[in-house]
This record gives C-alpha cells, sequence and structure tokens, in this order.
C-alpha cells in the first residue's frame, strides 16, 4: 500500500510539474474532461495531458491540482461540476463553455455541437448526426469508426464523439479537454468585442460559477423537517391515502367541502375555472374571472367564496406539493431538485420539484438541522436599484443613498410613498394606465435618463430587435405572427416592448445577483456555511448556529463587492435584509 502511495504521489507530481513547466497558475484556464472509470483529460493553450484512472484516481488528481494550482476549470457542462460536488470536490472558479454560449446568443439551447458551431461560425444546420456518412471526415470501413480525432475536416464535431467516444479512452478525454479551451478562447474573443454597459468576461465567469453552485444545489438538497411536512400536508389535504380508491375519497370530500355551500352544484367540476365562475352564478356572483385577488374581495359576500380559497390552496398541496411530492423529492432530510443558471429569458436562476414555487404556508416545513441555523438574506428594491445603475441616471443614483429609496422618489414627486412605488414599477413594466400612468409624467421629469433607458429598451423591443443587458446577455425578441391585422400586430409589438424594458432590468439584476452568490459561496466556506436556496433576489444559507452572525456580516460584506465587481461606480448604493432564523417562515 506504501508502495503504490508512493507511486501515486509521483505521479500526481509528475502532472503538477507539467502543468507548471506549461506555464499554469492560479486563475489561468485549463480544461478538463473527465470520466472516473476512464481518466481524465487536461488542456491549457500549449499542453495536453491524459491520465488513466488505472493509474491515478482522477478526482484526487483534480483535487491537486486545485489546491496547489487554483485554475479555472473550463468544461463543457454541468454533467462535470455535478460530478466531481458527488465526489467531494468543489472547484474555486471555472468557465461553463454552455453557459456562455447562453449568454452570448440567448435563448435555451446549448447542446454541445451548437455551441461548437456557434463559436467556430459554422452553420448548425450543417450538423452531423449519428449513422451520417462521413465523407469529409474519410471512409469509416478504413478507420475506427469513432476516429481519432473529435473534428472532422469541415471543421465540425464528430456526431461520434459527441454521443460518447469522447470518453472512450484517456486520450480521447485530453482531446475534448483540448476542444473545450478552443471554444473557450473563441467564446473570450466574441465577449471583448460586445459594446456593453458592464464586463461580458467578468459575467461569462460569474454566471459559470452560478451554473457550478446550480450543480451544488441540486445535489446538496435543502434542509426540511420531514415530519413537520407530513404534519402540513395533513393539515391541509387529510391522512396520507392507504390506496388511489382513498385517495379519489378524499378528494370528493375536499370538492364537497365546497359544493355544500350551493345548491345543484353537484354537477361542477372545482377544477375547471367556467365551472367555478357557473357556480359563483348561480348564487348570484358574476365575474369575470376566479382570480385569488377577486375571490378575496368578495370574502364576506358568500361562505363558498371562503370555502373555494381554502379548497384551492388545499388542491394546490394536494396536487403539487403533496405525499408524492413528498416521496419523490425529499431523501436524508433533504428536497432535491434540479437547478439551472439561467431560465433561457433575462437569466434568472431557476428550479424543479417546486423548489421556487412553494407556497408560503409550506416554508414552515424547510428548517435548519439540529446544531445549524439559516442565515436569510435577499437584496432591497434591487431592480430599481439596479435602474439606477444601468441607465447612470444620477438623480436616481442619489435616491439609493436611501434605506427607502422609493421615500425620495415620493418626495420628488409630491406624491404618497405607495404610488411612487406603484409608478416606477410601472415605468419598469410598461404599465401606462391607472395611477401608475398619471405618475409616470412625474418620473419622466425627474429621471430623464433611466425614463429614456427604458423607452430605449421598449422602442428596440417594438421594432423586434435583439437587446443586450448590462452584462452582456442577449434577449431575443419574437417575430410577428402571420395574418394578423394591423390593431393585432400593434399588440405583439406592444407585447415587446413591455418584456424588453422589463428584461433589460431584471436580467441586469439577475447577473448583479449572480456574482454575489458565487462571492458567497466563495467565502462562506471558511465559516462551514453553504447556500442551500436561490430565490430570484433571495439566498438561504445553512450555517452552523455559532457562525450564523458572521455569515450574516460575510453576506452584507460579500454585497458591496458584488457591486463594485458587477457596477464599478459606487454611485448607486446595494442594501441587504438579512436575519439568522430556524425556518424559512420565520422571514419576513
Amino acid at each position: 500500500m506504501a508502495a503504490m502511495t508512493g507511486r501515486t504521489d509521483t505521479l500526481v507530481q509528475g502532472v503538477l510539474d507539467r502543468l507548471t513547466t506549461a506555464g499554469l497558475s492560479r486563475g489561468d484556464l485549463l480544461g478538463v474532461a473527465v470520466n472516473a472509470q476512464v481518466g481524465v483529460g487536461l488542456a491549457t493553450n500549449t499542453t495536453v495531458i491524459s491520465v488513466a484512472a488505472r493509474d491515478i484516481d482522477s478526482i484526487a488528481l483534480m483535487r491537486a491540482i486545485e489546491a496547489v494550482c487554483r485554475p479555472r476549470w473550463v468544461w463543457w457542462s454541468i454533467e462535470t461540476p455535478l460530478l466531481l460536488t458527488a465526489a467531494g470536490l468543489r472547484a474555486a472558479t471555472c468557465w461553463d463553455v454552455s453557459v456562455v454560449h447562453r449568454l452570448l446568443h440567448g435563448g435555451w439551447k446549448c447542446d454541445i455541437p451548437s455551441v461548437w458551431c456557434s463559436a467556430h461560425g459554422l452553420s448548425p444546420g450543417s450538423i452531423p448526426v449519428s449513422g451520417q456518412l462521413d465523407l469529409l471526415g474519410g471512409d469509416s470501413t478504413e478507420q475506427d469508426s469513432t476516429h481519432s480525432e473529435p473534428v472532422r475536416g469541415d471543421g465540425y464535431l464528430r456526431a461520434e464523439w459527441v454521443d460518447g467516444a469522447w470518453a472512450d479512452s484517456p486520450a480521447h478525454l485530453a482531446q475534448w479537454s483540448a476542444a473545450a479551451i478552443k471554444v473557450c478562447a473563441l467564446q473570450h474573443d466574441q465577449l471583448e468585442a460586445l459594446v456593453v454597459g458592464g464586463s461580458a468576461i467578468s459575467t461569462a465567469r460569474s454566471e459559470s460559477a452560478a451554473e457550478m453552485l446550480c450543480a451544488e444545489l441540486q445535489l446538496d438538497g435543502l434542509p426540511v423537517d420531514v415530519a413537520r411536512a407530513e404534519s402540513l400536508i395533513g393539515s391541509l389535504v387529510g391522512p396520507r391515502p392507504r390506496s388511489e380508491r382513498e385517495a379519489v375519497q378524499f378528494r370528493h370530500e375536499r370538492d364537497a367541502a365546497v359544493l355544500v355551500h350551493a345548491p345543484e352544484s353537484g354537477d361542477l367540476d372545482l377544477r375547471n375555472p367556467a365551472h367555478v365562475k357557473t357556480l359563483l352564478r348561480r348564487i348570484g356572483i358574476e365575474l369575470p374571472d376566479t382570480r385569488a385577488w377577486r375571490l378575496k374581495e368578495l370574502r364576506d359576500a358568500h361562505p363558498v367564496i371562503e370555502a373555494l380559497l381554502h379548497w384551492r390552496k388545499a388542491e394546490r398541496v394536494a396536487t403539487t406539493y403533496g405525499y408524492s411530492w413528498l416521496d419523490e423529492h425529499v431523501t436524508d432530510g433533504r428536497l432535491r431538485g434540479g437547478w439551472t443558471g439561467t431560465d433561457g429569458a433575462a437569466g434568472r436562476m431557476t428550479a424543479q420539484a417546486g423548489l421556487h414555487n412553494m407556497p408560503v404556508d409550506m416554508r414552515e416545513l424547510v428548517a435548519a438541522q439540529p446544531g445549524y441555523v439559516f442565515v436569510r438574506a435577499d437584496l432591497g428594491q434591487i431592480e430599481p436599484r439596479v435602474l439606477a445603475a444601468v441607465s447612470g441616471d444620477p438623480a436616481l443614483a442619489t435616491a439609493t443613498a436611501a434605506d427607502d429609496l422609493y421615500a425620495p422618489i415620493a418626495k420628488r414627486l409630491a406624491v404618497e410613498r405607495a404610488v411612487a412605488k406603484v409608478a416606477v414599477l410601472a415605468a419598469m413594466y410598461g404599465q401606462t394606465s391607472g395611477v401608475a400612468g398619471q405618475a409616470l409624467h412625474g418620473l419622466e421629469g425627474a429621471y430623464p435618463v433611466a425614463m429614456q433607458y427604458l423607452r430605449s429598451a421598449d422602442e428596440q423591443g417594438q421594432a423586434g430587435r435583439d437587446l443586450r443587458t448590462y452584462g452582456g446577455r442577449l434577449v431575443r425578441m419574437w417575430p410577428d405572427p402571420d395574418h394578423l391585422d394591423d390593431r393585432a400586430l400593434r399588440a405583439v409589438a406592444a407585447g415587446r416592448g413591455r418584456y424588453a424594458r422589463n428584461a433589460m432590468v431584471q436580467g441586469a439584476a439577475a447577473e448583479l445577483f449572480k456574482v454575489w452568490a458565487a462571492i458567497v459561496r466563495g467565502r462562506t466556506g471558511a465559516l462551514d456555511a453553504q447556500i442551500v436556496l436561490c430565490l430570484h433576489d433571495e439566498v438561504l444559507v445553512h450555517a452552523p448556529r455559532d457562525a450564523g452572525e458572521a455569515v450574516k456580516a460575510v453576506l452584507a460584506d460579500c454585497l458591496q463587492q458584488a457591486a463594485y465587481v458587477w457596477a464599478p461606480s459606487r454611485a448607486v448604493r446595494f442594501v441587504l435584509d438579512a436575519a439568522v432564523i430556524d425556518r424559512w417562515s420565520e422571514a419576513k
């Protein structure tokens, strides 16, 4: 065993020496492709290294490289950090070529052939597919079917490599990592060529870090109190059914609790909005729709309203957050779901398994483990503060000095705070009617630079022109549908305009949030704390109880660091609301 350990140490040192000789130092790019059973491939701009799994444990080697060199790892997709996280390795920095592709080209699609084609300026219509005769790559009867090179003579990636041949051998892994390095270099050049308000290179790095955080969130999960979860679900939908027949019975009982208040309603389905409108009509209540806010305004009009609101809450839990949800997504006291660093539109982080849509009433089940606490923090009034930063409006930047920026805006407009808030939000969302419309005129005069920024985005969106956020993300507009009359076309254009003005603010806010989250991820590790949830502008950090206040202070410091990185101007003040809590429901 000692001899084997000595030999392994020698081989690891040999790889480190080769990387050092190649000039690799802290923060330099290092391509990696890894398969635990096959080995690992490494590549810099000048050196390609392959190591077989039988000689060196791949993760152990990468852990040594991380400790000694701390490179910026370059990989193809989230599959690599998922593998590393599962093996206990959490890299400091990375460049995810799929994530950067989304940043450059917008949308959701980021499969490897598309990423390669976009970086090299190749037509996506000619991407090779498996089984296709490889006329430019050579006769498959004369060569191994997977070929010795990942790239064909016409510049496209071979379909066999994309489909898995990249992991056939250590040599293939090394070539695959070198291909990732080539894409990274081309993406770097494309990002540098962009004309945007911030640094697109910096955005690419933070977006990649956010995707790496997504891998950790997906595997680590969100701590939950399973017993409390069972109790909460039971209080809303009844006991856990022992059979499908019993589940149907409980469903009928929940329906009956509503229908009993309306005579002759047994033929109605409460899950059908039209049937609900009919139900209300039979008791003398006529509504254009059955949205919750309309029903809440009529709570005292008839007992069926309160029963219907309670039914809706119970139905949502039963169908989305019930016992089956608990069984499918909660293991070892952790709620787990898939994560991605961007929603494909403006760039917000998104999650599955109900992590981003959990009803407020259910948040009580999210509880820190014994000996731990949550440090919950969210960015206060983030979107109007971001608008001040990206537009460069000096008057709006001055308003951000206040803890509550709506107060100085209200004073300047000579309106109540509530009206000022509605007006600012309406400006970002494109609303022009009602109270908001009346206050918008005052905003135009008080904050002309910010209003012009939003108006310009609106005009470009209406014209169908794509936009880029402050940090460089492409926001795609959609074309006019065919066979519409002029009125319908104007409505489509107006919708694009509203989407564009909001995406420019919301997208930039998402960029700042991910810079902040990446810094928090890096700095809280020393306190044995980790992010367990990101929700729009909010993070939930799981920390040892005696480190709670220290983590809270770190989160505030990280925001100031993030603001400096994202928008070096100090004119705009960003604020944080943070608290140390035991359950998510304790947050305000």
